[in-house]
């Protein structure tokens, strides 16, 4: 009985211990414990040390710190073992502490067991050495933090650490000089320094071969050539316990079967992430995950043996066909071969899973989950897919044939189905036949597709992305399509459809709703239902070039997420609804080339758009000052062919930021405004992909004397438009100073002077246009520094003198650049300059010769007069004026004087000095 007792107390006492001494992480906040003061006046200066305007330390007052958010005690002892303070940086919350660097006080946590500082701000301060001496420290992480400078090699003091993180997301601002310390660091199993400066760093092979409990290492972006892994191939240490090896992004060169040797025969590598590679895959029998992507390997794929279960090689410059030697890789889920030069086709699957055939390159991958071949060169047919895949992309290649339900009937998990570009591909799915799959993503744009809209979407519940632009699909949108579960992302762009639009997805229990919308380039032809003002989270909408008619729903106030509006090239008219600046969020509004008309309204005044098209419609009166004044962040600005009268208002240059600036073919009048040459925006040649990123997008603008269309995205050059009004006035030599221009057009108005001398400034301008206008005096010289320059139109002005010729000027042969001015001659005009004087070239040596007799008569004669003149001219006013000779004289005299004394002082100095020498 006694023993059962004392069995009894002994277990109470153990089960006591081990719930004092749970895993702090998993809920010590409860400990009934208090802290020590000095460790909770430790961490209250470090509170005070930094700025902390997300409240992450609000919770940091009272007597007991073992009660903080963040700070985690040990329930039995009471000491902070735990300092939890991981900063967020996301589009949705943003939340860090902010300190010039890590208070010392930290040091005091002596019991410290693990401390999270990463993604703070500590402003490029360096890592303090005070932390080698928390040597209890298991878990460190000081990533993203923004320290920078030397890691100091007292880390090397904590050996009890499991886990140490010092990556970056900026540039290799932390640096290692040496990795001695590292060998210190006795229980480390997970390492990543990546982003650190590792190339000037000593001993870097110890960190693959000194410690024998790493697990994962990773060096991504370090550094690192192959001269740095050079000593690895001599070691004879094991590596058998490494699981994950990253090495990507570094500076690995050669080919995969010969780069670099590793003995590696008895190790368990579970991941390799190399940016170039290793040497003889068949030393890596029990490898299981290898990414050798992104780099810059080249010729044929190598033979791999082994455990493999993930293989990546995208990104590379492989140039062979698929090798059979991978079909015996059995275990293999993911492959990924996409972004290089593969060849010839891609290898079938075939239908009976069981029978595994060698000669049949991927018949035994059974377990193939994700396939992505896609930007490569591979033609020929999609071949029978494997009953388990998920995922399969084969996009940007030159597939063709007719894909059929066959290509589908063993699959019953694909989620992912992409084949974009491959424009002689046929989808001819029958309309009866129904995937048992539920695809998530599935693009197929500038495929072939038969027969319709494609009915087998009906049975989709679970899309989430829907890309079928280009596809060649006729006739209206079916009416169950607005049964099936809505879909986030749709583009059925660049295809036949035709209305109604109210048959877009509504239905299902999807939790996202519809955000993106692109349908331009169809054939609806009816008004904007207003059922698309039911869908608030819309983010992005292109109805443009379609056939739409009446006017913009006054309910698309409601839409309070929409950034981009894209409404071009319709029918619709009217006037611009006072709703559209409700939308608080809209920062890109595309109404140009309808037949909208009236006054500009002040519906802009609480928008902060970066883009605003106009263009080609019907508005009339002034630009209003406050389109300057209250829409100061616009990057594009386009009011072309309307019917605007006034000047350009002043209020245009406070958009500094300013990248396309059209206002041509309307009736403006007046000078161009000087504060044009303060657009900062077009001093360089910026992009603008902050709009639209990854959408395509079409804008119409005169540059070459001809409407070009520019798509690809908002990424435009910039380009100042003010052709076809009624402008006069010199042209602003300022606007030299806006040298990031790529298009130049001022012409048909009625500008005067001459063409700067400082044109040669823009040295970026690609078309220049001042055709029709009333320019003299000769072409500069300057214009030669033009060297992009291929469009030039100097038509219909009174120019006169030599044309200038060299550079890229001299590519521009068409003779109609330089008509209707009858004073021009040279090349490519028929006029010759012989009969003309050359205002840009020097005179000849032969007439220099003749003229220098009469050079040196003028030159003398003109010396003469002028001392005649001088002379007699003081002589007749000292005569007649008395007191201006009385003051002549006591000037020279006081003048003599003082002559007298400097050169009598210096003689006396002179004397002294040889005296003293002689003695």
């Amino acid at each position: 009985m006694e023993n059962q007792w004392s069995l009894g107390l002994h277990l109470i006492f153990v089960t006591t211990i081990l719930a004092a001494n749970i895993n702090p992480c998993l809920g010590a906040q409860n400990t009934t414990v208090a802290c020590f003061e000095h460790e909770r006046l430790a961490l209250l200066k470090f509170k005070h040390s930094v700025i902390d305007d997300y409240d992450m330390l609000s919770s940091w007052i009272g007597n007991d710190c073992c009660r903080w958010d963040k700070v985690t005690c040990n329930g039995v002892t009471g000491n902070v073992e735990s300092l939890i303070l991981r900063g967020t940086l996301s589009f949705s919350l943003q939340e860090f502490l902010l300190g010039k660097e890590v208070s010392i006080s930290l040091g005091d946590l002596s019991h410290l067991k693990y401390l999270d500082l990463s993604m703070n701000d500590f402003q490029g301060s360096q890592i303090p050495k005070f932390i080698g001496s928390l040597k209890q420290l298991t878990y460190l992480n000081l990533s993203n933090a923004k320290f920078s400078g030397i890691i100091p090699h007292h880390i090397g003091n904590l050996s009890s650490l499991t886990t140490l993180d010092l990556s970056s997301f900026y540039e290799k601002e932390l640096v290692a000089d040496d990795m001695i310390w590292i060998s210190g660091l006795k229980s480390l199993e997970h390492l990543h320094l990546n982003v650190v400066n590792l190339s000037g760093a000593k001993n870097l092979d110890i960190v693959l071969y000194m410690i024998p409990s790493l697990k994962e290492v990773s060096l991504s972006a370090c550094g690192i050539s192959n001269a740095d892994l050079g000593p690895l191939h001599n070691s004879s240490t094991s590596l058998s316990n490494i699981k994950h090896l990253d090495l990507s992004y570094n500076y690995f060169k050669g080919m995969i079967p010969s780069l670099l040797e590793l003995r590696l025969k008895n190790c368990n590598i579970n991941e390799i992430y190399l940016s170039h590679t290793l040497h003889n895959f068949s030393t890596l029998p029990n490898i299981h995950h290898l990414d050798l992507s992104s780099n810059e390997l080249r010729g044929p794929i190598p033979t791999f043996h082994g455990k493999l279960t993930k293989l990546y090689l995208s990104g590379n410059f492989l140039n062979s066909s698929i090798p059979e030697p991978l079909g015996k890789l059995r275990l293999l889920q993911v492959l990924d071969l996409s972004g290089n030069k593969l060849t010839g086709h891609i290898p079938s699957f075939p239908e009976k899973l069981i029978e595994l055939d060698l000669s049949e390159f991927l018949g035994k991958l059974r377990l193939l989950r994700v396939i992505d071949l896609s930007s490569n060169e591979l033609t020929g047919p999609i071949p029978t897919l494997l009953g388990e895949l998920r995922s399969l992309d084969v996009s940007y290649n030159s597939l063709e044939g007719v894909v059929s339900e066959s290509h589908f009937a063993n699959l019953s998990m694909l989620k992912d189905l992409n084949a974009a570009s491959n424009s002689k591909l046929t989808f001819n799915v029958s309309l009866e036949w129904l995937p048992p799959f539920q695809l998530i993503q599935i693009d197929l744009s500038s495929c072939k597709i038969k027969n319709g809209f494609p009915q087998w979407l009906r049975n989709q519940r679970k899309l989430q992305r829907l890309d079928l632009s280009n596809a060649t699909i006729s006739g209206p949108l079916p009416t169950w399509f607005r049964k099936i579960p809505i879909i986030p992302f749709i583009n059925l762009s660049h295809n036949n459809l035709r209305g109604p639009l109210i048959n877009l997805p509504s239905g299902g229990t999807n939790i996202d709703d519809l955000r993106i919308l692109f349908l331009q380039n169809n054939n609806f032809n009816e008004s904007i239902p207003k059922s698309l003002c039911k869908r608030i989270d819309l983010v992005y909408i292109d109805l443009s070039r379609n056939r739409l008619i009446g006017k913009i729903p006054k309910c698309f106030k409601n839409l309070q997420k929409l950034f981009v509006l894209k409404l071009s090239s319709n029918v619709l008219r009217g006037s611009i609804p006072s709703s559209i600046g409700h939308i608080s969020s809209l920062g890109s509004l595309s109404l140009n080339d309808n037949n909208f008309s009236g006054e500009l309204p002040a519906v802009f005044w609480n928008l902060r758009l970066r883009v605003l098209d106009l263009g080609d419609n019907a508005f009339s009166g002034k630009i209003p000052e406050w389109m300057g004044e209250k829409m100061t962040s616009l990057l594009v600005f386009r009011l072309h062919n309307n019917n605007f009268t006034g000047g350009i208002p002043q209020s245009l240059c406070t958009n500094l930021e300013l990248q396309i600036l059209d206002v041509a073919h309307n009736n403006l009048v007046g000078t161009i405004p000087h504060c044009l040459g303060e657009l900062q925006g077009m001093v360089i040649n910026h992009t603008l992909a902050t709009i639209g990123e990854g959408t395509e997008e079409r804008m119409i603008r005169v540059m070459k004397g001809v409407s070009l269309e520019y798509a690809n995205t908002w990424s435009f050059v910039t380009n100042m438009n003010l052709s076809s009004n009624k402008l006069v006035g010199d042209i602003l030599v300022e606007l030299t100073t806006l040298q990031g221009l790529v298009g130049l057009n001022l012409s048909n108005n009625h500008l005067s002077g001459c063409i700067l001398d400082h044109i040669g400034n823009m040295t970026a301008l690609f078309s220049l246009d001042l055709s029709g206008n009333e320019l003299g005096g000769p072409i500069p010289p300057s214009i030669l520094a033009l060297t992009f320059l291929s469009h030039l139109n100097l038509s219909n002005n009174n120019l006169s003198g030599r044309i200038p010729t060299g550079n890229q000027l001299q590519t521009l042969i068409d003779p109609s650049i330089y008509d209707g001015n009858k004073h021009l001659c040279g090349a490519p005009l028929p006029k010759n300059c012989s009969s003309h004087k050359d205002p840009t070239a020097k005179p000849k040596k032969t007439h220099e010769a003749a003229d220098e007799p009469n050079k040196a008569w003028y030159f003398y004669l003109n010396i003469t007069c002028g001392f005649t003149t001088g002379f007699w001219g003081v002589v007749i006013v000292l005569v007649l004026k008395k007191q201006w000779r009385h003051k002549l004289f006591v000037f020279a005299e006081e003048t003599m004087d003082k002559i007298h004394v400097a050169i009598m002082v210096r003689v006396n100095k002179m004397k002294k000095r040889r005296e003293a020498i002689q003695s």
